[in-house]
């Protein structure tokens, strides 16, 4: 959110000088910027998933992606939850 808000208001031109000063990809940026087409309950409860201390995280980057490629929150919402389960 705050990435889109720095291009958005001007004080980064692009997702690109997003990529450069973050010492990513640009591939990686327009993947995090994907997780904005997430339904907003479904960012907010991702923001707030314990800390993962041992092995690996329960619900994957790659699975997270698939969902914000959904349209429909409510869809969204359904995949969330099995994702979860």
């Amino acid at each position: 959110m705050k990435f889109d808000r720095l291009v958005r208001v001007g004080l980064v031109e692009d997702y690109a000088d997003l990529a450069r000063l973050g010492h990513v990809s640009r591939v990686r940026v327009t993947q995090i910027m994907g997780l904005l087409n997430l339904a907003t309950d479904i960012q907010e409860e991702i923001l707030f998933l314990p800390k993962t201390v041992k092995g690996r995280d329960p619900v994957s980057a790659r699975e997270v992606l698939k969902l914000g490629a959904i349209e429909d929150w409510e869809e969204q919402r359904r995949g969330w939850e099995r994702l979860q389960a």
